[in-house]
């Protein structure tokens, strides 16, 4: 073998060992990216269905419910605008409570139920995750635009 052939080998190997190792990065990245969805893009079936992602917004006002001596929960998110049913089972935040800010990890079932995996509470008075802040204003403000055009059609 001539040393241009040992070269041109030795380069080959290389930029072939890099593409896998490259491949391998990638792969690992794409499984483990989580997405953040509001529960108006997940009624508009801009969410996936059986796969992993985040839903923020707020736990609705009486719509917690406990199963009777198990861990079982279930609880509605909205973002003023939709609502998205969420089912969960383990132990809540303590800081978890109707009427504040939740993020949970789970998958959206064919029914269109959350199935959490994990629920995150904010932890003081202040904090709301920025996507889950974002997506109350946005919520919010379309309903006040909807509203004020309603106003100005019964007019």
């Amino acid at each position: 073998m001539t040393p241009r052939q040992r070269r041109t080998y030795l380069i080959l190997g290389g930029v072939i060992a890099i593409g896998i190792a490259t491949f391998f990065v990638l792969r690992a990245f794409n499984e483990n990216l989580v997405f953040f969805y509001t529960p108006s893009q997940i009624v508009a079936k801009e969410a996936p269905v059986n796969k992993n992602f985040r839903i923020g917004g707020m736990v609705l006002v009486d719509s917690v419910k406990r199963a009777p001596g198990g861990l079982q929960v279930s609880f509605v998110v909205t973002d003023t605008v939709q609502s998205v049913p969420v089912e969960y089972s383990g132990i809540l935040p303590d800081l978890f409570k109707e009427g504040k800010g939740v993020v949970a990890q789970g998958k959206l079932n064919e029914k269109g139920v959350f199935m959490a995996s994990q629920v995150l509470a904010k932890h003081d008075e202040n904090y709301m995750p920025p996507e889950a802040k974002s997506a109350l204003e946005s919520a919010k403000n379309s309903q006040e635009k909807l509203s004020k055009s309603t106003l100005m059609d019964g007019k």
